[in-house]
């Protein structure tokens, strides 16, 4: 949802026609009251906002937005004819993440609230997987074991995680080669026992939890 905060009904509804034809939900507002009335409502995912508004001026709320905890984050596009290099600095400062002067292209305001859009959006934080006294963290490429990191190569580590993400799955000498080291690799069946055993020594007591599967392969204990 994006909130359009402009008192010109032709500018407000030639905008929010364009959001909604471009699969954007849109909401616009000629007074401030109504704009923080919805706004107590419901969060937007981004607000436009004009700065010479009847009743109370957008640069005063923008620094309400960002005085609140609930909208600091709130991504926010000026829409103004104040063009001045001034007034764009002013802005900026004040926590408008843009800054648009009219008259401005439909287009090129479409590609800007996608671009904040995207930025806004919070990464995944990612999983961290324990299984007994191992603490693994992929995306920061953290490992410890019994509360102490433990420094890998990057094949260990791959090794690592392909276990631990799918703990008490025994996987096979070949299957372990094709996912790790890709199936092009033309190396012997050792180079997996190798890595285990490294492997297994450098976590320690912990190593004991990577277990060998007679006749088969190797899994992690769940």
């Amino acid at each position: 949802m994006i909130y359009l905060l402009e008192d010109d009904d032709s500018i407000r509804n030639f905008v929010a026609y364009a959001l909604n034809n471009s699969g954007m939900e849109s909401r616009g507002f000629a007074q401030p009251e109504e704009f923080w009335t919805a706004l107590s409502q419901e969060m937007p995912d981004l607000v436009l906002l004009d700065i010479m508004l009847p009743g109370e001026d957008g640069m005063e709320i923008l620094k309400k937005l960002r005085s609140r905890q609930e909208t600091v984050q709130l991504p926010v596009i000026m829409l103004t004819a104040k063009s001045t290099e001034y007034d764009r600095v002013l802005g900026l400062d004040s926590g408008a993440d843009d800054y648009i002067c009219k008259p401005f292209g439909i287009m090129e305001l479409l590609s800007r609230i996608k671009a904040l859009l995207r930025r806004a959006k919070p990464e995944p934080a990612g999983k961290a997987y324990t299984v007994g006294g191992l603490y693994v963290y992929p995306e920061k490429h953290i490992v410890r074991a019994g509360g102490k990191d433990v420094i890998l190569t990057l094949k260990e580590f791959e090794l690592l995680c392909l276990f631990i993400s799918h703990p008490g799955t025994v996987f096979t000498r070949d299957q372990i080669l094709q996912k790790i080291w890709g199936f092009e690799f033309d190396g012997e069946n050792r180079t997996v026992d190798v890595h285990i055993r490294t492997l297994r020594t450098k976590l320690g007591e912990c190593g004991e939890q990577i277990e060998t599967v007679r006749g088969i392969g190797y899994k992690i204990s769940g």
